[in-house]
């Protein structure tokens, strides 16, 4: 049989053992200059889904693939309307959700050449090939579907969505970059819909209040598609967003966290944009924690011994409480680079947040430094920004530059109020000032190795809660602007380049994260994928995410400590 038809082929091996796709490795035409890749040939019915790749020379348009932003964004925009085109078939298309990611199942390259990655699980329930059935899903379905990825065939209205999705993606990166120069760390659109669905429903909430800004802190952005953009822009510095219970508060600093990804239109959430560096932190009892200083906030730990206390300055543990886990984030987020901590006060330990009069007056060895004592410090000296929802203590409105009250999901500014307030008397005394240099560890780049007992690379995404990273499973479900399972694997693949070259273990963990940037910023979703294109769904990830697994990583270790300034 000539190696040109692929459904004839397919029609040939009809029950024959399962073992005999394996003979369908290689390149088949598609018609029209297109070229249909088996990959990887899973092994039998029950194994991970075989791996198609199919790429389309001259199939975008060059007016939308003229910058990485925007081949990013046509690339998101094709594989959401190939899946669509695949509903109801079992090829998995990988193209997420509303945050527009740069992954390996789709690429546009700048001369219009389209390439998607697919999962096809191959039919022979028995182990034995269904040869007509795989000759119309390989052979009739998916040439269709793909077909669907030509911008000679698309109809005026897809055009002018493609054309959307691009420009919307474009004008989120220019609201994103224009933050540093205006001293903010954070922009929410007036207009936007910040309300999800529910909690398993990333949808907007369909007749949610859309967001309006306070005039104390509007300001307008200039985009290149949409114009200027008018919203409430964040100040550098320390701001808590404050109100009743289930007015809006953490639907605000969700939407601020999301923000560090672009996303797409009619998303609510599209002109939501925060700096690239701000990270998510949180309480979070029971992870482990690996020769990290926290003595920043636990200045020391009974050793149960009388008069004995242990150093927390070198501090490792199994089983961390929320207290020191939410310390040991803070510290890890600022030591990956981290520029804004956004923190929640729902999931946050409350003595590592605060520690009022009446206790300081009742405890008088308290080793627990209280986040209200170093968050200005933090800024002054490390530049590091905060932004918290506060609903339960008046301490912090003592150290806030800016405060923003929800009520009923309105939003205003109540900065001065909240200082008057401060200013009637204080209920706590000051015990602790400044912010300690961070010591930059040194990890031993052998103890990043993905290899299981039995010889095999093991690096699997499990949903967006746990990375299987050789013997270990990292759990991550603490880890919030994780939104998808690719970029779980991107983690792992990420955690796997560290080990395997970029660190040498000589050098800092924030230098080691630096040499990784670059290559990504290099090489994008190929770093990743090692020597070759090979059969993984996966998406880029940022440093931030990265640090977390590798510090929620058990077999981790560290060879050395480096204490002062850099």
């Amino acid at each position: 049989m000539p190696r040109d038809d692929l459904a004839a082929t397919l029609r040939s091996l009809d029950g024959q053992s399962y073992g005999r796709y394996r003979s369908l490795s290689g390149d088949w035409p598609l018609g029209s200059g297109a070229t249909l890749t088996v990959v990887r040939v899973q092994a039998d019915p029950f194994a991970p889904p075989s791996r198609i790749r199919v790429r389309l020379p001259d199939a975008a348009p060059t007016e939308l693939t003229t910058t990485p932003d925007r081949r990013r964004a046509l690339s998101g925009f094709l594989l959401r309307r190939l899946r669509r085109a695949l509903r109801g078939t079992p090829v998995h298309v990988d193209a997420g959700g509303p945050e527009v990611l740069e992954r390996s199942a789709g690429r546009v390259e700048a001369d219009g050449t389209v390439t998607v990655e697919l999962g096809v699980p191959m039919p022979g329930p028995k182990r034995r090939i269904l040869g007509r059935e795989a000759a119309t899903l390989l052979g009739e379905t998916l040439p269709a579907a793909v077909a669907q990825l030509r911008w000679e065939g698309f109809p005026d209205d897809d055009r002018r969505a493609a054309r959307e999705f691009v420009t919307t993606v474009e004008d989120a990166v220019a609201l994103r970059a224009a933050l540093a120069e205006r001293r903010l760390v954070a922009f929410v659109a007036d207009g936007a819909v910040l309300p999800r669905r529910s909690g398993v429903d990333d949808h907007p909430l369909e007749g949610a209040t859309p967001f309006a800004s306070p005039e104390s802190l509007r300001v307008t952005i200039p985009t290149p598609n949409a114009g200027d953009v008018t919203g409430l822009g964040v100040p550098e510095g320390v701001t808590l967003i404050v109100g009743g219970g289930y007015h809006g508060k953490s639907t605000v600093l969700r939407a601020i966290e999301a923000g560090v990804y672009d996303h797409q239109p009619g998303d609510g959430r599209e002109r939501v944009v925060a700096r690239d560096d701000a990270v998510k932190v949180r309480a979070e009892d029971g992870r482990s924690v690996v020769r990290t200083d926290v003595s920043a906030f636990v200045t020391h730990l009974p050793s149960g011994q009388r008069g004995e206390t242990l150093p927390t300055d070198d501090f490792s543990t199994t089983n961390a409480s929320g207290s020191t886990s939410q310390a040991a984030s803070m510290v890890e987020a600022v030591e990956a680079g981290a520029g804004v901590l956004l923190v929640d006060e729902d999931t946050s330990a409350t003595n590592i947040m605060i520690r009022d009069g009446r206790m300081q007056q009742l405890i008088a060895t308290e080793p627990l430094v209280p986040f209200v004592e170093r968050i200005r410090p933090l800024h002054a000296e490390r530049g590091v920004s905060s932004v918290l929802v506060m609903g339960g203590s008046g301490d912090y409105l003592e150290v806030a530059d800016t405060v923003i009250m929800m009520d009923s999901y309105a939003c205003r500014e109540v900065t001065g109020r909240a200082h008057e307030i401060a200013a009637q008397g204080r209920t706590r005394a000051v015990e602790h000032s400044g912010f300690p240099p961070v010591t930059r560890r040194v990890v031993d780049p052998s103890s990043l190795d993905p290899t299981g007992r039995q010889g095999k690379r093991r690096v699997t995404a499990r949903g967006v809660d746990t990375l299987t990273f050789g013997e270990d499973d990292v759990d991550l479900s603490a880890v919030e602007q994780i939104v998808d399972r690719s970029q779980v694997t991107g983690i792992g693949r990420a955690l796997a380049l560290l080990g395997e070259g970029v660190l040498d273990g000589t050098i800092p963990l924030g230098e080691g994260l630096d040499l990784l940037d670059a290559e990504l910023g290099r090489a994008g979703v190929d770093a990743l994928l090692g020597g070759g294109r090979d059969a993984t769904d996966l998406a880029v990830p940022r440093r931030h995410e990265v640090a977390a697994a590798l510090n929620r990583l058990r077999t981790v270790k560290v060879r050395e400590l480096l204490r002062g300034a850099p």
